[in-house]
């Protein structure tokens, strides 16, 4: 053993500076803690620690000195752990371009196309993107054209797949990446400020920032390269990392290990699987097998490929797409694309580059890891070598996988995915094809995603040449990741087929003993949808080789050309032609206005590129300070119990902990956050009053050590004379349960509503609806840093939407006056709400173990502890009663909601109201409710972007859809008869509505129609659907109106001696450009002063961040109008200065012809003008209240054999008044509406049976992705002209535009409704019967849709097929 446990340092670079550690105290350090913690690198985030979202990737860079080269590939820092990255070069943002040495094209591309909001998830953004290109370029490809990369459009869109980003809605990062494509079409690229609409190829490029791609390669220091990598080891403290660099030494340290027993061991090659089991523990040894030749190898022969354990998966994936084999029989390349082409949809190719084949495969044995990689390599034979000891095994995949867990002296060398070949007898009357196929039904299609079922067919058919049948000779079925310990071959299917004729009995057959087959273990999600996939799959597989169904086939199989098929060539049933290849494209139109410039320029986001870069500090970017301590929370994990103690897990460690802070170390009031509505304590005080409840604080030397520590806590709970909890609306009615709404609250009524019934010629009655809750999924999780100050003050950093709030809530908390804690945001790493009053209590917590230690707290959040006690967007539960005329005209609706409120009331009192606002869109005659706020032992609700807004529109949606399904009537006629006239939208509004030219939604209605060809594509849409038995398309037309508030707001202009200008506002930059707007107002407002140089004054101005002891009353930055106040606030500042400079101005002309701005402000300062004004936006009762309009027309296609949805199209046509900046304000729809989709489309948050979240990270809550916005995504902003009463006539785009999602929504309902009156016709039944009233619940998930398309429709389908013989 001396050989391999010769000890030495950890050597490797980071953005080409050297480190090398003599000894790592902690092995399971990973390399983002490292880069966080002890190096000045921050742009590497934690947005998950799972490998789920992209925001911590980097460079990883090794040299390879037998061939002289380097290979680069991404990589989530979040799971690569310190010690494996010896000899490795670390290329993070900062590395890629940064402001010193000059912004890589990446980054300025990224600020140009408008490509960063919040900025978070950026920085991994561009890594990403760095890293396709420098292996783009390595390529032998042609030279691309000058300014351009070697990368594809495909290959630049995919660039990004497996990065998470919650603002943008991602179509202005697509459009970034592309423009380094050497394929792309110029014209395909949305809006930027590089280029002006209708300029040629050569004038956009020339403006372009320039790339060079010959020197795209990253650099790989020379001092590395003389660094011997293989067979090193480190220890320190007991714990040893070993790299051994050959099979006898990994022996060798096995055999050790267990002769030493009881030492705790981890193999790891990428250390992937963390991300999946999150394992915690620190192991004693660690055993990094990378160095292992056996196990990196990959060898091609006649026989098949042979792939090394150690082989990731990226490196497998390129060795089966490979084209040069001229030793593979073209079956076994078609086998091998296709296996690698399902590769390519495993995880994420940062987590691909570093997850190994055989790791996949041993999580898939041992821990029945619901593996892709083990069903699609189940039919082709694969063959595992194993060794255990000195004994070599071949084992089929099949006994691999059935065999009881591998203990630790096992090891998996190699796996063999055999050659495959048809058998052709020349003289036989067959002839005889191989057929190779995987399926995959996830959320997400490019992967990043659990699939709910997973299969790979391999058959072989014998096509009779005088004769119309197929026979099966053979075939081998698996099926895999439904609820299943291991993948399964489906053998009684397989024997049932054997030797058979392929018909439609046969195949009917088939089906019914599948079904019998893939059954999902009990507790599994969605088992029937999951056994219907399997059913689904088989039968798309099989029914091409059908001569009766040649009618549903689109002639193809597996790109073998069935003869005398009769399809038509536009019906593609299995949709694997037609669909486009691109994941998204656009047009963006906008409206240009000169009259206030540079206000209504689309101007790129102030601090873009430094957010590209990575170089923008965010809160927990901050140094930490000398002594600093890291805090977690401990949560109760029961609705309702007395907390008798708490103490540590007997045998585990609590390594670094300092103190423990509970209830008791409150030296003033027990308040955690507060909103006008009332308090929430910080510590649950006796009794924990829901799941989430913050029950302590643990505080410790690291936020690692923290969040171990907060892990193993026990609490004792009692539960003894307790009520039981309220978990429900239901159940908080029965026990009246609910917090009163004050009468100036409650929403007015409208209306006779028993008039209006009277006067109906349909009613329905008493219809439910209930809607979920949506988590936030900021990519900055909540964090604060507390710094004890002189004189018993303290200083606060925290992400936080409502610093003024939070400065109160201390002072109360520590028992202090208000001037002693100082609450400091530069800027937040997301919000939608989430950061407002949930964030108070973070900031609160690190505040008062800072002032009881005295000793500086922070915190960033886990993901999961995040999850739990967000607490998201209210549930409901609504019944409805509505009375319509026969021509979908609407007389009256009466509402019953239940509104889920949770523990605390937060703001949920305001919900209420602005829910009834969005629903007022449509004209209903009359219009009665009764609202109730339940309040539940659950974590509070708290206000999420559109909060009840969101709610109150698809509430709309619904009645308006069911009472079309009644009617048997255009479900666009009922809308388009039940919008608004300026009278009806006057008396339900009041004087929100304004003046009449102001009530722009039926110009917008009729507009849209014609520049989206609505009723064409509808016409065209039935043409479609008659046409295709498989796939349905849907579309529809939906409106908003969307009433908003303006709040006071403070604001602050200074100029400095050097003309230079300091704004403060009371707004916080969310990522939504509020400091944009606010810098482009300063520059206009200023430049009223009229002398010479102010035509550039904007980049003269800086925004600085919100500190409440420098601007007081900052309020709230939410509810879509605070960049306008606070430009406005900004705007009354700056006519104080220019009236102020103006008189000087005057009398210095007497004196010069002309004056500068420099010039002026010199002279200003030399005259003692006071250059700095304070000023307090409060706006007029004609300004408080408004209306915003839009229209969106979305087109959706379903798969009825897995009820995926793909957005096709959407077009939005958005009212934004005079916008402040055309740009920011199309990010602001686009990245709502996207969030929207979200919501109505993906995002499930389920609690268990006490109301604890179980999905809780990245891996189970799935946001969209670049892979599913519209494929075509078309915004036209309308600039409806001057609304006096606005801030320069602009109109707030921030939360309206999230309700236009309903659209997709919609538009699925009307592909269902297809579904389902094709289903009727099959079961015998007239297509007319009138079944289509149904409800679609929120989230239309892949399970959801396909429960109403049928689950048996496939069965139903092959019935109807034989009756018909």
């Amino acid at each position: 053993m001396g050989e391999a446990v010769k000890q030495r340092s950890l050597v490797f670079a980071v953005n080409g500076h050297r480190y090398e550690l003599l000894n790592v105290d902690d092995p399971s350090i990973t390399l983002l803690e490292f880069l966080r913690s002890q190096t000045p690198f921050k742009s590497v985030k934690l947005g998950c620690g799972e490998g789920g979202c992209g925001a911590c990737i980097v460079l990883l860079s090794k040299y390879d000195p037998v061939l002289d080269q380097v290979e680069d590939s991404a990589v989530s820092s979040c799971l690569t752990l310190l010690c494996s990255v010896d000899g490795c070069s670390i290329t993070t943002a900062e590395g890629v371009g940064n402001s010193k040495d000059g912004f890589h094209p990446i980054q300025q591309r990224f600020a140009g196309f408008h490509a960063s909001q919040c900025g978070f998830c950026t920085p991994g953004m561009c890594v990403s993107l760095f890293s396709a290109l420098v292996n783009a370029d390595k390529t032998n490809r042609p030279e691309p054209r000058p300014g351009f990369s070697k990368l594809t459009v495909s290959e630049a869109e995919k660039a990004i797949a497996g990065n998470l980003c919650r603002c943008t809605g991602y179509r202005p990062i697509a459009d970034a990446c592309k423009s380094f494509a050497a394929d792309v079409d110029m014209e395909d690229l949305g809006l930027n400020s590089f280029w002006k609409k209708g300029e040629s190829d050569e004038a956009k490029l020339s403006r372009l920032p320039s790339y060079n791609h010959s020197n795209a390669s990253s650099k790989f220091p020379e001092f590395l390269k003389k660094h011997i990598k293989a067979g090193a080891s480190l220890a320190s403290q007991g714990y040893h990392w070993y790299s051994p660099a050959s099979l006898e030494q990994l022996q060798s340290l096995l055999q050790e290990n267990e002769a030493n027993d009881g030492t705790s061991m981890k193999i790891i090659v990428g250390n992937t699987g963390m991300g999946y089991y999150k394992e915690q523990e620190r192991y004693d040894k660690y055993i990094d097998l990378k160095y292992i030749l056996e196990l990196s190898i990959i060898r091609k022969d006649q026989t098949g490929i042979e792939i090394g354990a150690a082989v990731t998966i990226s490196k497998a994936i390129e060795a089966m797409k490979e084209e040069n084999e001229g030793d593979f029989h073209l079956e076994s390349k078609t086998v091998f694309q296709k296996i690698a082409a399902h590769m390519e949809k495993i995880a994420s190719g940062f987590v691909r580059n570093s997850g190994s084949i055989g790791g996949n495969l041993m999580m898939a044995q041992r821990k029945h890891f619901p593996s892709d990689i083990a069903t699609i390599l189940l039919p082709v034979g694969t063959i595992m070598n194993i060794v255990t000891g000195r004994k070599l095994e071949k084992l089929t995949l099949e006994e691999f996988l059935g065999r009881p867990p591998l203990d630790s002296k096992t090891i998996l060398l190699s796996i063999k995915i055999p050659c495959w070949g048809s058998r052709r007898d020349i003289s036989s009357e067959t002839d005889t094809k191989l057929l190779f196929e995987t399926y995959r039904a996830a959320p997400r299609p490019l992967g990043n995603a659990l699939p709910y079922l997973n299969a790979a067919f391999l058959a072989e058919v014998s096509f009779c040449r005088n004769s119309t049948g197929v026979r099966l000779n053979n075939c081998q079925l698996a099926f895999g990741g439904y609820g299943t310990r291991r993948p399964i071959r489906a053998r009684k299917v397989e024997e049932f087929l054997t030797g058979k004729l392929i018909s439609v009995g046969v195949l009917y057959e088939a089906t019914k003993v599948l079904g019998t087959i893939v059954i999902p273990e009990d507790g599994t999600s969605h088992p029937t949808y999951r056994t219907s996939l399997a059913v689904g799959y088989l039968f798309e597989f099989l029914s091409p080789l059908i001569d009766t169904l040649a009618e549903i086939s689109d002639g193809f199989l597996n790109g073998i050309l069935l003869k005398d098929s009769k399809t038509e060539p536009s019906c593609d049933e299995f949709g694997k032609n037609q669909l486009p290849t691109l994941l998204s494209s656009g047009e963006q139109v906008i409206q240009l206005s000169e009259e206030y410039h540079p206000v209504g320029k689309p101007i790129t986001k102030a601090g873009a590129a430094i957010q590209a870069s990575g170089e923008a500090v965010y809160v927990d970017d901050i140094p930490s300070p000398r002594n600093c301590l890291h805090g977690a929370f401990v949560y109760s994990t029961e609705p309702l119990a007395r907390v008798k103690g708490i103490k540590f897990k007997p045998s585990s460690s609590t390594v670094g902990v300092t103190a423990l802070m509970t209830v008791k170390d409150i030296p003033g009031k027990n308040v955690g956050s507060k909103s006008i509505f009332g308090e929430e304590p910080l510590y649950a005080d006796e009794i924990a009053q829901c799941v989430g409840d913050r029950i302590a604080f643990v505080v410790a030397d690291t936020q690692k050590h923290a969040d171990l520590a907060a892990n193993i806590a026990v609490v004792d709970y009692d539960k003894e004379n307790l009520e039981p909890p309220i978990l429900s609306v239901e159940e908080a009615v029965d026990r009246c349960s609910f917090f009163e709404l004050p009468p100036s609250l409650y929403p007015l009524q409208f209306g006779d509503f028993s008039k209006g019934m009277d006067a109906a010629d349909h009613q329905i009655l008493s219809a439910q609806i209930k809607l979920g809750s949506q988590y936030y999924f900021y990519m900055e999780t909540q964090t604060a840093l507390a710094v004890p100050d002189e004189d018993n003050c303290i200083v606060v950093y925290s992400s936080n939407q409502f610093p003024e709030f939070t400065q109160d809530t201390i002072a109360q908390c520590l028992g202090l006056p208000g001037h002693n804690v100082r609450v400091v945001t530069r800027r937040i790493g997301g919000g939608f709400g989430g950061k407002a009053v949930k964030a108070v209590s973070v900031a609160t917590a690190c505040a008062l173990a800072a002032y009881k230690l005295q000793r500086p707290v922070r915190i960033y959040m886990n993901r999961k502890t995040d999850m739990i006690m967000a607490g998201g967007r209210h549930p409901m539960k609504i019944t409805y009663s509505v009375g319509f005329k026969t021509n979908g005209k609407i007389t009256a609706l009466k509402l019953d909601i239940l509104m889920d409120a949770g523990i605390y009331s937060d703001v949920s009192l305001v919900i209420p109201g602005m829910m009834l606002g969005a629903l007022k869109k449509y004209d209903w005659g009359a219009l009665s409710f009764d609202v109730k706020v339940c309040k539940t032992n659950l974590p509070s609700r708290s206000a999420m972007r559109a909060p009840g807004d969101l709610q109150g529109s698809f509430i709309a949606e619904a009645i308006i859809e069911d009472v079309a399904s009644t009617l048997s009537i255009e479900v666009d006629s009922v809308r388009n008869v039940n919008l608004h006239t300026y009278n009806s939208l006057d008396f339900f509004y009041k004087s929100s509505a304004g003046e009449p030219m102001e009530y722009t939604l039926p110009a917008i209605w009729d507009k849209l129609a014609t520049s989206s060809s609505f009723y064409q594509r509808t016409e065209m849409l039935k043409e479609f659907n008659r046409c295709n038995k498989w796939r349905k398309r849907g579309i529809s037309r939906v409106p908003i109106v969307h009433e908003v508030s303006v709040r006071a707001t403070p604001g602050k202009v200074s100029i400095l001696r050097d003309g230079s200008i300091v704004v403060e506002v009371g707004g916080i930059e969310l990522g939504q450009g509020l400091w944009t707007k606010v810098k482009q107002m300063t520059a206009y407002a200023l430049s009223l002063v009229q002398c010479g140089g102010t035509g550039e004054l904007s980049k003269k101005v800086r925004v600085i961040q919100a500190d409440t002891l420098s601007l007081i009353q900052g309020g709230m930055t939410a509810a879509s109008t605070t960049s306008e106040s606070s430009c406005e606030a900004v705007r009354l500042c700056c006519n104080v200065l220019v009236e102020r400079l103006t008189s000087l101005k005057e009398k210095l002309l007497e004196q010069m012809k002309t004056i500068e701005w420099e010039t002026l402000i010199f002279q200003a300062y030399l005259n003692s003008v006071n250059l700095s004004a304070s000023s307090y936006y409060v706006p007029d009762s004609s300004s408080t209240h408004y209306l915003n309009y839009g229209v969106a027309v979305s087109e959706v296609e379903v798969n009825l054999l897995t009820g995926g949805t793909t957005t096709l199209r959407t077009d939005i046509l958005y009212d934004c008044g005079q916008s402040l900046n055309p740009a920011v304000d199309l990010g602001q729809i686009e990245g709502a509406y996207v969030q929207g989709m979200g919501f109505f489309m993906l995002e499930e948050y389920p609690t268990n049976t006490n109301g604890l979240v179980i999905a809780n990270g990245t891996w189970t809550y799935k946001i969209p992705t670049v892979d599913t916005i519209p494929k075509q995504f078309n915004v036209e902003i309308l600039n409806s002209g001057h609304h006096k009463n606005r801030v320069l006539s602009s109109k707030a785009s921030g939360e309206p535009p999230l309700l236009l999602a309903v659209s997709v929504h919609c538009a699925t309902r009307a592909a269902i409704k297809e579904a389902r009156r094709q289903l009727l016709s099959w079961s015998g039944l007239d297509r007319d019967v009138s079944n289509s009233t149904f409800q679609l619940q929120v989230p239309a998930t892949m399970p959801v849709v396909k429960e109403l398309c049928g689950l048996d429709c496939i069965q139903r389908f092959l019935q109807w097929t034989m009756g018909r013989k």
